[in-house]
C-alpha cells in the first residue's frame, strides 16, 4: 500500500510539473510579442486647433496624444486632489474640455476625441 501513495505522489507531482512548464511558455510567447499593436491607433491623427496648444500641431498616433496630454495635466498638476479620477481645466483645456471646469479621466478621452480628425 506504501508503494501505491508513494507511486500516485510521484505522478500528481510529474503532472505539476508539466503544468507550470505550459504556464511558463504561455507568459513567454506573451512578452515575446504574440499581440499586435492596433494599426487604427498607430495611424497619425491631427489634433485640432484647440487641442494643438496643448499638445502640439503636429499629427500624431492616438497613443501619443494620450501620453502628452497626461504629461500636460502632471506637468501643471491638474489632477483634482481629493478625487484623482477628475481632471480641472485651465484655459488651454476648457475649450477641449467643451466649457467644463472639470471632467472625469474617463470622459476625457471622449472629448478629446472629437479635436482629433
Amino acid at each position: 500500500m506504501a508503494k501505491k501513495k508513494a507511486a500516485k505522489k510521484k505522478a500528481a507531482k510529474k503532472k505539476a510539473g508539466k503544468a507550470t512548464k505550459k504556464k511558463a511558455a504561455k507568459k513567454a510567447k506573451k512578452k515575446s510579442g504574440g499581440r499586435k499593436a492596433n494599426a487604427a491607433f498607430m495611424r497619425p491623427v491631427q489634433p485640432s486647433d484647440k487641442l494643438a496648444e496643448v499638445i502640439g500641431s503636429k499629427p500624431m498616433p492616438r497613443t501619443e496624444v494620450t501620453k502628452k496630454l497626461w504629461a500636460y495635466i502632471k506637468k501643471n498638476g491638474l489632477q483634482d486632489n481629493k478625487n484623482r479620477r477628475m481632471i480641472n481645466a485651465d484655459d488651454k483645456l476648457k475649450p477641449v474640455f467643451g466649457g467644463k471646469s472639470q471632467v472625469s479621466m474617463f470622459d476625457m478621452t471622449k472629448l478629446v476625441g472629437k479635436h482629433l480628425k
